[in-house]
């Protein structure tokens, strides 16, 4: 499985390729992030990715990068302020439009999901949870959602103060262990 710096070179190099503002942006200085896959490399790694791995890593790394230049500490896009949230805005909408292009609407679903969830542990100050909602999500968009992750993300929509450990057991139900990769609130 690759490393989620793998990942995040391929968004540089793609960003790159691709011009405009995100490319001139997509300069940010190299980081120490973990070398374990993150989540972009957990769900491309799953069967419901099959055959499409590079593409599912990469509109992931698209998402993630969007969602941390929102909440976290972006790796690959450098911006402040207002210019940080609409390059975050064009990283979501050109991850979920590569995603309508591989026809998985089950996944555009569940990454509406994510970005939601990643909002509400924000607005509550809450980086565990958000954290759990991108470890859970990978695992369902590479292995698909099981009851036990519908169910976890009612608890987290409700603010149930088990949601973290619901959304952990059932990522873990497909893959062991826990992700890695920066954390995002």
């Amino acid at each position: 499985m690759r490393r989620a710096t793998d990942g995040t070179e391929a968004l540089r190099a793609a960003l790159r390729e691709q011009g405009g503002l995100l490319s001139e942006r997509a300069d940010g200085p190299a980081r120490n992030w973990p070398h374990d896959p993150g989540p972009p490399q957990i769900a491309a790694d799953g069967p419901r990715a099959a055959g499409r791995e590079a593409e599912y890593e990469l509109l992931l790394e698209m998402i993630l990068e969007g969602s941390l230049l929102h909440y976290g500490d972006p790796r690959v896009v450098m911006a402040d302020g207002d210019l940080a949230l609409l390059l975050g805005d064009q990283l979501y909408a050109l991850g979920l439009a590569r995603l309508a292009e591989l026809g998985d609407l089950e996944a555009v679903a569940e990454l509406a999901d994510v970005i939601s969830l990643l909002a509400q542990a924000h607005a509550d100050a809450d980086p565990e949870l958000g954290s759990a909602v991108w470890e859970a999500g990978a695992v369902a968009i590479g292995w698909g959602a099981s009851d036990s992750h519908r169910a976890a993300k009612a608890l987290a929509r409700r603010h149930d103060a088990s949601a973290c450990d619901a959304l952990r057991a059932a990522a873990r139900q497909f893959v062991g262990g826990t992700l890695s990769g920066p954390a995002v609130s």
